[in-house]
This record gives C-alpha cells, sequence and structure tokens, in this order.
C-alpha cells in the first residue's frame, strides 16, 4: 500500500497537481490529436430534406441503407390544405413502388386547450395499427389548416437495413388542432418485416401538404 501511495505521490507536483508525465509519459505539449476511437461521438448527419408545395405526398427514395443504424426524419411546420386531417407515413421495402410494409404500434395523444380545456391523455385506438398495411398516423384527426396552424415533431426508424430484425420506429409530434388546442401524438411500433426499408412517405389522410420541411439525418 505504501508503494502505490509513493508511486501515486512521485506523479503530483508540489501545487498538488498530476504532472503531464502520468500520462503515458507522454507531454500535454506534444498531443496533437486525439486518437481514433479514444472518444465516444456521435454524430448527425443531414442526408436530404424536402420543401412541400401544395404536395400530394413527399418521399424519400434514397439515402435510406445500411449507411447508418438509426434515421430521424424531422418535420417543421407541417401545414395542410384540408382541415382536420392526420399527418402519416408508410413504409418500402422495394425502392418506393409499394408502400405497404406489415407495421404494429401503439399510439398515446394529450392534449389541452388555450382557454384550459379540453385537457387530457390517453390511447389513440383508433390511431393505432395490428398488423396493418396502410399508412401509419403521426398525429390524430384534426390538424388545423388555419393560417397559423401546423404539426413539428420527428419519426426514428432504428436499423432499416437489417434482414434479422422487424424494424422499430417512434415518433413524437405536437400539432396546433382547429379548435383552438395544442395536442402531442406519440406512436411507436414496428414493420413487421425482415426485408431491408429502403423509402419513407409521408402524406396527409386528406388533401395536400401545403407547405412546411421534412429533413433525413443519419445517426452513426
Amino acid at each position: 500500500m505504501g508503494t502505490i501511495t509513493r508511486n501515486f505521490a512521485n506523479n503530483l507536483t508540489t501545487s498538488g497537481l498530476l504532472k503531464p508525465t502520468a500520462f503515458n509519459n507522454d507531454s500535454f505539449d506534444n498531443v496533437t490529436a486525439v486518437p481514433s476511437g479514444s472518444v465516444e461521438t456521435g454524430d448527425m448527419q443531414l442526408i436530404s430534406s424536402a420543401t412541400a408545395s401544395a404536395s400530394a405526398s413527399i418521399e424519400f427514395t434514397s439515402g435510406i441503407d445500411s449507411t447508418y443504424k438509426e434515421y430521424v426524419f424531422y418535420f417543421v411546420n407541417i401545414h395542410p390544405s384540408n382541415d382536420q386531417v392526420s399527418f402519416q407515413f408508410n413504409l418500402s421495402s422495394d425502392g418506393g413502388s409499394n408502400y405497404n410494409v406489415t407495421k404494429t404500434s401503439i399510439f398515446i395523444e394529450c392534449y389541452h386547450g388555450e382557454g384550459g380545456s379540453p385537457a387530457g391523455i390517453g390511447y389513440g385506438s383508433s390511431h393505432d395499427l395490428a398488423q396493418g398495411t396502410g399508412f401509419q398516423k403521426l398525429s390524430a384527426d384534426n390538424v388545423g389548416n388555419g393560417s397559423d396552424e401546423s404539426g413539428s415533431g420527428k419519426l426514428l426508424i432504428f436499423n432499416p437495413s437489417s434482414t434479422t430484425f422487424v424494424k422499430h420506429y417512434i415518433s413524437d409530434m405536437n400539432s396546433y388542432y382547429f379548435s383552438n388546442y395544442t395536442q402531442r401524438d406519440m406512436c411507436a411500433g414496428y414493420a413487421n418485416t425482415t426485408s431491408a426499408i429502403n423509402a419513407v412517405k409521408f402524406e396527409m389522410s386528406s388533401g395536400n401538404i401545403d407547405s412546411g420541411q421534412i429533413l433525413l439525418f443519419g445517426i452513426n
């Protein structure tokens, strides 16, 4: 024990600080870069983006591959042309020729009116899927089309190129609903396929995406 204490003490300056030579006998003055793999990083890379303009749908048919294990779509001020509609998505395993991947999901919604009511939280049983191939809703059915009304949020898809596992997804979206209240909708589920997912399509449940932007990022 005394040897350990003395060795440690030998690496301290008279001020009680560790000497530079305590670290692999290298001087801090000689360090010009951090060796690869010595620190943990989490890079987010912008892959592509799309801006809606009275668009029937927005599709991402490239950039979703084995490069990243996680992909994130950000929705910024998605504004519908029709009133009281939902924002939704579907997946493709054939590059966008067909959007009909089987999905099972849950859907939670919570809301609060500008005047204090309505307010609540509950399970959105009409917005989930049970081995369904149709579009998965990211918001419930009441997104408004007023000039200042829109929805924003994100969708995460995990390891879409796996040919072993199902493809999990999680979404979180907040919308300005037509009757002047805020609603947060959270959905999670999996695409029940071992085929690689390589395309994603977004649309409103009725009418066009009048305006808004969707950005696709890959995460290392």
